[in-house]
């Protein structure tokens, strides 16, 4: 059994998909962010930066681990799924989970703090971090047109990193005229029985949203 110490977030999302993907047994521990309750000392515990996802695996000594891209390379090699054991895949899942770490999370991050939460308080924010995830979508509708998966021929943990970040996509302001690739991506990853499964958690009754 895993605790998920969670909220429904892109970054805690990456994890409850990878657990609903893997199989495995989960009770999930709400930490409500908008209450501060990652700052609690139980929670810290685990997750020193306060930030969610965190687990704890009863089932190897109790082993907590804490920041999203490391739990998802945690449970891959603990489950032997979803991170290819032939060392060029390996290499790209590892690339194109970086690739979200670095790029995808922060920089629309920063285009969900200013152009919706913060709309109108700095003009040359808004800009350049509503160029900047553009862009990343273009990196993803190039690579895409290439691969059927971000990381290759097989469907891997960067796509379960990347792909919740993206499901905000109606906070982007993007226009999918261009992305034929992207949105096929995008909507086969949300059809996926644990994508859907792993969506809305904790749950909130919270809907995937999909490219039409």
């Amino acid at each position: 059994m895993i605790d998920l110490y969670t909220w429904g977030t892109p970054n805690g999302r990456k994890v409850s998909i990878m657990l609903e993907e893997c199989g495995l047994d989960y009770a999930v521990h709400p930490i409500d962010i908008g209450k501060d309750e990652q700052f609690q000392d139980h929670f810290l515990a685990i997750s020193p930066n306060n930030k969610i996802p965190a687990i704890v695996d009863r089932d190897n000594n109790n082993q907590s681990v804490f920041e999203s891209g490391a739990i998802l390379i945690y449970l891959a090699e603990k489950t032997g799924k979803f991170l290819p054991k032939e060392p060029a895949k390996r290499i790209a899942a590892f690339e194109w989970l970086m690739w979200q770490m670095g790029g995808v999370g922060p920089m629309l991050g920063q285009v969900h703090h200013f152009l919706r939460f913060n709309p109108g308080k700095a003009p040359y924010a808004e800009e350049r971090y509503h160029k900047e995830g553009l862009r990343l979508y273009g990196v993803a509708e190039k690579r895409l047109a290439a691969n059927e998966w971000l990381a290759g021929d097989e469907y891997t943990i960067a796509d379960i990193a990347s792909w919740p970040w993206f499901s905000r996509f109606e906070w982007h302001d993007v226009n999918f005229d261009g992305l034929p690739n992207f949105k096929r991506w995008y909507n086969a990853v949300a059809a996926r029985p644990g994508v859907k499964r792993g969506y809305d958690v904790p749950a909130r009754g919270q809907e995937i949203p999909t490219i039409p």
